[in-house]
């Protein structure tokens, strides 16, 4: 007899584990399948998020950026230190430890629930039955009331730069080098791109990026877009936008790359390249002909607002459906869905998903952009405030960027807000709340905020919205 629950879920990334638990907490009977395979060959859950994506990525983030800070700040500070050095190797170390704690973490937690993470490939055959091939075992059939696909996503491959895990690589590789490269290759200004470029130009390397787009960071507000790619420059990014690659030849010891710039062939060597062009979502061997789940044309599952797919009893979560690829979009809609079907009430504001950029200085932003807005043709007003104004970003010599809010001409309600400064990541949460509650401006212009924080410079540019900033010249 095959075994029987209320709800599977396959993939146990951040949408897919979180539904999982919020499933179980309704008192539901669940399983989390999970095939991901670490490159030590050991089985892991946590999806690409904890694995290989926004866990490595921020922990290198932050090494890279202490190193860079103490060669380059520490004397603003009156801080005298000998010779740095990066140790790779303990920094590699630390990056690992901090993801297998985690990961650790995730599966201590869905025991802690009573949930069956099952380590294995799932597959969706017709009537909701699942395809259970374990890492070692026979291939079992579960039956499932509900089932929740929360498969995530894979890095795009470009034809003319696959991915030899050596000389080109994808993200993940590019957080495992075990050397500083002196030259390095990224295909791809996003924010992947961004902030891998990031963390090995601070550690060292010479950083090239070849960005097909014309418009730097297109889908983030112009202004604050503007001001980060000045910050960028200034740092030793090379960011060449609008540049098209043509091939990327690999040699004995070194990548060749040509592209095409305005026009005119170029040419530029590399030791290393990293290709960050985007992700799809990842449906390999997920889905049986007859199960019908329906793909749209870029092959992401189709699912509606409430992220049914169009078979009863069957839903679909995170990357490998609609909507932007971040982990706390997943979460969110992992929670919506796992409360649907304990027959509660429940929705998602796609409408205010923050987006957040881990370079120095972060770019985070809520929201729509101005451009977004005049295309509406709804009339607005903006504010902002620079971070070279505000008393706490100087007292930690990190003055670069602004906030800026576009709130309604009528009814005063904020529509967005951008910041590229210091700890934005987490200054955008004040925004995100305000806007789940329809604040206008003047409900952030009369919100005490403390002195001296960071998060004064929100409120500044709040009051600038009205001509009323206090620490600031006003329009």
């Amino acid at each position: 007899m095959n075994k029987r629950y209320d709800v599977v879920v396959i993939g146990a990334g951040p949408a897919g584990y979180i539904a999982a638990i919020r499933a179980a907490q309704h008192g539901l009977k669940v399983a989390c399948i999970d095939e991901w395979k670490n490159k030590d060959g050991k089985n892991a859950f946590g999806g690409t998020c904890l694995n290989a994506g926004c866990i490595p990525s921020k922990t290198m983030l932050e090494s890279s950026e202490l190193f860079h800070r103490a060669r380059h700040e520490f004397k603003q500070h009156g801080i005298k230190t000998g010779p740095i050095e990066v140790d790779i190797a303990v920094m590699q170390k630390r990056r690992a430890s901090i993801v297998r704690q985690l990961t650790n973490g995730i599966a201590g937690l869905l025991k802690a629930n009573k949930i069956d993470g099952l380590v294995g490939h799932g597959k969706l055959l017709a009537d909701k039955k699942i395809e259970f091939k374990p890492v070692d075992g026979d291939v079992e059939i579960i039956d499932a009331a509900n089932v929740i696909i929360a498969s995530g996503s894979s890095p795009i491959e470009l034809p003319l730069a696959k991915f030899d895990d050596e000389n080109i690589v994808d993200s993940w590789g590019a957080l495992e080098f075990d050397a500083i490269p002196n030259r390095l290759g990224v295909i791809g200004a996003g924010v992947i791109g961004l902030e891998l470029g990031s963390v090995w130009s601070r550690l060292g390397s010479k950083v090239t990026i070849i960005e097909a787009m014309h418009d730097f960071l297109f889908m983030a507000d112009r202004e604050v877009a503007a001001v980060a790619g000045k910050e960028f420059r200034k740092q030793g990014l090379d960011i060449k936008l609008g540049a098209k690659l043509t091939s990327a030849k690999v040699g004995k010891s070194s990548v060749t790359l040509e592209y095409e710039d305005g026009g005119d062939p170029k040419t530029v060597e590399v030791d290393k390249l990293v290709v960050a062009v985007g992700r799809r979502p990842f449906t390999t061997g997920l889905l049986a002909d007859d199960s019908g789940i329906q793909l749209d044309e870029r092959g992401f599952i189709v699912v509606d607002h409430e992220c049914h797919t169009q078979v009863k009893g069957v839903y679909a979560v995170g990357d490998c459906v609609r909507g932007p690829m971040l982990a706390h979009k997943g979460s969110e809609e992992g929670v919506m869905v796992a409360d649907l079907i304990a027959g509660e009430s429940a929705e998602m504001n796609y409408d205010i998903i923050p987006s957040v950029i881990y370079t120095a200085p972060e770019i985070a932003w809520v929201g729509k952009t101005e451009q977004e807005i005049e295309q509406t043709g709804r009339a607005y007003k903006t504010g902002s405030f620079p971070f070279a104004a505000s008393g706490r970003a100087k007292a930690m010599e990190q003055t670069s960027g602004m906030v800026k809010i576009i709130s309604a001409q009528d009814d005063d309600e904020i529509l967005g807000v951008h910041i590229v400064g210091p700890m934005a990541g987490e200054l955008i949460s004040e925004a995100v709340l305000a806007m789940e509650f329809s604040a206008s401006t003047e409900d952030i212009q009369r919100t005490i905020h403390a002195h001296p924080s960071l998060a004064e410079a929100i409120h500044e540019a709040a009051l600038a919205v009205d001509n009323k900033a206090l620490n600031f010249p006003n329009k």
